[in-house]
């Protein structure tokens, strides 16, 4: 195996950036980048300073180690574009970033002689110089066949990061479960600042955020038995006077609330930590609320999924 790879990157946004610049930082040789908009422009040059900006085609043609760093909708096109236009060749790896997906989007690629590997990093990313002691102790999410495991576990690694293998068949399981786990709580810190707001904290991220690490770190290391709050303790008469303020307060947070809810009475009530009796008159709240707020503001209430 070589010692270093020549890098190219398709898609210069938040992940390819810094994934180019941790691996330039490792010792490769990071050949060029492909970037359209003006935010990737900049992103290259603040990240990867003298790397040149050319098409994909040019980009790949460049290069020993392809790094397709584009949304999850463009990928297959991206994929099927290089193929097609001669830009890839045999021997050559071409590494997708995509969470949803695993090598079998890669086959154009792989008909014309390339070594497909998905590798995903279980992180989110801003884009800038942060993100590199970030990468430290990162999953990277990977498929790949046997003989591309190597230098699959040779690019992680120099991404000081951590392999976890995933076969082909549970990668969209696998993203689903980071995106609701991580995407989902950005839109539920963000409620939960803005509830805050309004009842008068100057600082609402400041307020929540010990509370918020706190159950974080217990959740990550005891699951279901960190639950807390008026739910697990069958408080019936508080979440009544959570459901009409935030009704009156913040209607458009209501469908979460209330669906966040009922799923935490299922698995209390399963568990046994809610009689049953008590379960039914919260979920009947619940209910309650939420069609009275669809009733009043039918273009944000919305009935969550059971």
């Amino acid at each position: 195996m070589e010692t270093t790879f020549r890098v190219g990157v398709v898609g210069a946004g938040r992940v390819g950036a810094v994934l180019a610049a941790a691996l330039r930082d490792a010792g490769h040789d990071i050949v060029a980048v492909a970037g359209e908009s003006d935010a990737s422009r900049r992103r290259a040059a603040d990240l990867l300073p003298g790397v040149p900006i050319r098409k994909p085609t040019d980009v790949a043609r460049a290069c020993d180690v392809l790094l397709l760093t584009v949304p999850d909708d463009m990928l297959g096109n991206v994929v099927a574009m290089l193929s097609a236009s001669g830009a890839l060749r045999s021997g050559q790896y071409v590494v997708h970033t995509s969470g949803r997906h695993g090598l079998e989007i890669l086959a154009p690629a792989v008909a014309v002689g390339a070594r497909g590997i998905a590798m995903h990093p279980a992180m989110t990313f801003t884009g800038t110089e942060v993100d590199l002691s970030r990468l430290r102790g990162c999953i990277f999410g990977v498929t790949a066949a046997a003989e591309e495991r190597a230098v699959a576990e040779r690019l992680v690694s120099d991404l000081d990061g951590t392999v976890m293998w995933i076969d082909e068949s549970r990668r969209t399981l696998y993203h689903a479960g980071l995106a609701h786990g991580a995407n989902h709580l950005v839109t539920l810190v963000a409620q939960a600042m803005e509830l805050l707001g309004a009842a008068g904290a100057d600082d609402p991220a400041a307020t929540l955020r010990p509370l918020l690490n706190a159950a974080l770190d217990n959740a990550l290391a005891q699951g279901d038995s960190a639950l807390t709050g008026p739910i697990v303790r069958g408080d019936v008469n508080t979440v009544r006077a959570h459901l009409a303020e935030i009704a009156a307060t913040a209607p458009d947070t209501l469908p979460s609330y209330v669906a966040l809810g009922q799923a935490t009475l299922d698995r209390v009530v399963t568990d046994g930590r809610v009689l049953p009796i008590r379960g039914t008159a919260i979920r009947r709240l619940l209910d309650e609320a939420l069609a009275a707020s669809q009733a009043a503001h039918p273009a944000t209430a919305r009935t969550p999924l059971r």
